[in-house]
């Protein structure tokens, strides 16, 4: 019998696997790319897919669904405002998963998921933003 074997459990609980896939969704929606480990970003890319393609609608019932998901509300913007347009005749394949080598440290397989005709600023840009609002109000 094969009960059970429908994802990757990734060493971890169901709660701990639904937060790190909250959080790296929000990392990948606000960043448009990120590095992570193969088997991480292999079970990512439905998730996101999934959201974009709930994003597409914009309806009230999906961006709460998607807000109830993800908990950020900056990244349940940004998907509505940037990535459902931006994908709106599009059929799907929103994300691409690239083989990135092995970890130094364990030999782990990593890999860099990106959106599909992402836009090039957008990594880094809010980490620049924070920086840039914090030394604002230093001063």
């Amino acid at each position: 019998m094969r009960h059970a074997r429908g994802y990757r459990r990734l060493n971890r609980t169901h709660e701990h696997r639904k937060s790190l896939f909250a959080n790296m969704t929000c990392s990948l929606i606000e960043h448009e790319q990120i590095k992570t480990t193969l088997p991480k970003a292999k079970e990512l890319r439905p998730i996101v897919e999934k959201l974009v393609t709930m994003a597409k609608k914009g309806d009230l019932h999906s961006r709460r669904t998607i807000a109830s998901r993800i908990k950020q509300d900056d990244a349940v913007k940004k998907l509505f405002d940037v990535l459902g347009p931006r994908y709106a005749d599009r059929p799907g394949g929103y994300i691409r998963i690239m083989k990135a080598g092995f970890r130094y440290g364990d030999m782990a397989p990593m890999a860099i998921i990106e959106f599909v005709d992402r836009d090039v600023d957008a990594k880094g840009a809010g980490d620049k933003a924070r920086v840039a609002a914090e030394e604002a109000a230093d001063e």
